[in-house]
């Protein structure tokens, strides 16, 4: 009996920590793709239309990135604090930026 309950248990964290995984790849990788698109699109030479172009496709192999790593990652959770690092470390850069050189 007990194993059954065990099995079952294992079955639900399997299935939570892939649901989180896919949380995590799918709107996270986004918001990270995002938050480094707006980053880069600050820091980057050139002019504003050129280094918007230039972070936006920097941001498409971001958001595969992010996606690949929330399935490779040891865990659903360390994918989570990872993808959450990221897209603070990019919140951060943006916020300076805005601080240091104004809006635009």
């Amino acid at each position: 009996m007990s194993r059954t309950v065990a099995g079952r248990r294992d079955a639900w964290l399997r299935r939570g920590d892939n649901a989180l995984r896919i949380l995590v790849a799918m709107p996270g990788g986004y918001a990270v793709a995002s938050l480094w698109a707006m980053a880069l699109a600050r820091i980057l030479p050139g002019g504003p239309a050129n280094a918007t172009i230039a972070a936006t496709l920097v941001a498409f192999a971001i958001c595969a990135v992010t996606a690949m790593w929330a399935f490779a990652a040891r865990s659903g959770w360390r994918a989570f604090w990872t993808m959450l690092l990221a897209g603070a470390a990019a919140g951060a850069i943006t916020a300076i930026s805005i601080q240091l050189t104004g809006r635009i």
